[in-house]
C-alpha cells in the first residue's frame, strides 16, 4: 500500500479514544483476556485495563521493563531522560540505542539483545554532549544523535561501539530534533524545534559520507495555488553562521511550531509540530506537504515519530494522557498503549526491532515526574503486530 495514496486522500477518521521491577528477575506483564474486552476500535481492539507496569494494552500484547535510570543493565547505569531512539541489526538479535535529554553529560547508550530479546550487554556510544533529543537511524547503520540546544549540533554514532562518535557540522547548527534519512533521493530530513522552526534537508556531497554537503530549507513555491501544498527548497547560505540562525537566512521558509518527530518511508516523510498538534506529511516525489493530523483528540502532545513497512504510524505524546497512538493507513487514529501513572512525564524512542515484532519506548521522566528525568523508564511491548 502506497504511503502517498494516505498523503493525498486528506483528512483522518479518528478512532475512539479508550480512557516494577527490573526486567531480568520480572515475569512480563500481559494484557487482559480477549473475553473481557469491549468491541474492537482500530486494528488491534481496544485498551485492557493496565498491566502490572502500569501500561494499558490491546489483547495478545504484553510488556516488561529493559531499564531504568540510576540501574545497571548490561553492565551500565542507565541515563537519566532516555528520549529519542533508534533499533539495529546484529547478528541474530538487535541494538535499540537511546539519547540522554540532560545538559552536558547528554550523549547515548546502546543495550545489545540476543534472538531470544535477553540482554547480551550495554554500553556508552557518546558522551559529553548537551540535551540530546531525538535523532535518525541511517540506512548504513549509524546513529544520528541531535542536540536539541541553539546551535546545536548533529553527531553521527557507531550503534556497535567500535568507532568513536563523529559532529556532522555540515548538517547545520540549530535547535535539532529529530532526523530521517531517504535513500532514493540520497537526503536527510531534519526538525528544529523552535516556535518558528523550519524543516531542512541536508543533501551530502556523497550518499553515505555526512562530512560534507548542503542545508537546504523548505519553502513556499512562488508558482502555488491555494491550499496544493507545492513546496520547493532553498539553500541555507551558512547553516553554521554564529550572528544569524539558519532558520532565518531564507526570507522564504516554512514555519513549524516547534518540529518534534521524523520518519520517512515508500517516498513520503512524516513530521510532527507540538505547537499546533500536528503531523505532516512531505511528499518527496511531488513536493506537496499535507497536514494529515490536526486535531485534540485522540492524540494530544504530538512529539517522536516511528513507523512500520506496512505503513503503520506510531505517534507519542508528550503529556497528553500518556499515549502512544496509532495511525493506520486508512487513516483511523487510535490508542495503541497508555501509560498510567506518568503525568507529569511524556513518551520518548519508540523504535521496532528490525524484525518488527519488539517495540520499545520510555517515559522519559517515570512515575516522579522530576524535570531532571532521574526517574526515566524504559519499556519493551511484544505481541501480534501487524508486519
Amino acid at each position: 500500500m502506497l504511503r502517498r495514496t494516505f498523503v493525498r486522500t486528506g483528512g483522518l477518521a479518528a478512532g475512539t479514544a479508550f480512557t516494577g521491577s527490573l526486567w531480568q528477575g520480572a515475569a512480563r506483564a500481559t494484557a487482559p483476556r480477549r473475553d473481557d474486552l469491549p468491541a474492537l476500535s482500530g486494528p488491534y481492539g481496544p485498551l485492557g485495563v493496565p498491566d502490572a507496569n502500569g501500561i494499558a494494552l490491546p489483547w495478545g500484547f504484553s510488556s516488561r521493563i529493559v531499564a531504568r535510570t540510576g540501574h545497571r543493565v548490561g553492565g551500565v547505569l542507565w541515563h537519566p531522560a532516555p528520549d529519542g531512539g533508534g533499533c539495529f541489526p546484529d547478528g541474530e538479535g538487535w541494538i535499540y540505542v537511546s539519547n540522554s535529554e540532560i545538559p552536558l553529560l547528554g550523549g547515548a547508550t546502546a543495550i545489545r539483545f540476543g534472538r531470544d530479546a535477553a540482554v547480551r550487554g550495554a554500553y556508552r556510544i557518546l558522551s559529553g554532549t548537551n540535551l540530546n533529543c531525538a535523532g535518525g537511524v541511517t540506512p548504513w547503520n549509524t546513529w544520528l544523535s541531535c542536540e536539541e540546544i541553539s546551535r546545536g549540533r548533529v553527531f553521527e554514532c557507531d550503534p556497535y561501539g567500535v568507532r568513536a562518535a563523529m559532529p556532522r557540522l555540515a548538517m547545520g547548527r540549530f535547535k535539532h530534533e529529530a532526523a530521517a534519512c531517504d535513500p532514493v533521493r540520497q537526503v536527510v530530513y531534519m526538525t528544529e524545534d523552535e516556535r518558528d522552526g523550519c524543516f531542512y534537508r541536508f543533501v551530502p556531497a556523497h550518499w553515505g559520507d555526512l562530512t560534507t554537503g548542503r542545508l537546504e530549507v523548505l519553502c513556499t513555491s512562488p508558482d502555488a495555488g491555494v491550499d496544493d501544498g507545492a513546496v520547493i527548497w532553498r539553500r541555507v547560505p551558512n547553516p553554521a553562521a554564529l550572528l544569524e540562525a539558519a532558520r532565518h537566512q531564507v526570507d522564504t521558509a516554512r514555519r513549524f511550531n516547534g518540529g518534534e518527530g521524523c520518519h520517512y518511508s515508500d517516498g513520503v516523510c512524516f513530521f510532527t509540530s507540538k505547537g499546533d498538534n500536528r503531523v505532516w506529511a512531505y511528499d518527496a516525489e511531488n513536493e506537496r506537504l499535507e497536514v494529515v493530523y490536526d486535531a485534540g483528540a485522540p492524540l494530544n502532545g504530538v512529539d517522536n515519530i516511528t513507523g512500520t513497512p506496512l505503513g503503520d504510524l506510531y505517534v507519542a505524546e508528550d503529556g497528553g494522557n500518556m499515549e502512544l497512538n496509532l495511525i493506520t493507513p486508512d487513516r483511523t487514529v487510535t490508542p495503541f498503549l497508555r501509560l498510567e501513572g506518568h503525568s507529569r512525564s511524556e513518551i520518548t524512542g519508540p523504535a521496532f526491532s528490525p524484525d518488527g515484532s519488539h517495540l520499545y519506548f520510555s517515559s522519559q521522566r517515570g512515575p516522579r515526574g522530576d524535570a531532571a528525568g532521574t526517574d526515566g523508564v524504559t519499556y519493551e511491548v511484544t505481541g501480534p503486530f501487524r508486519r
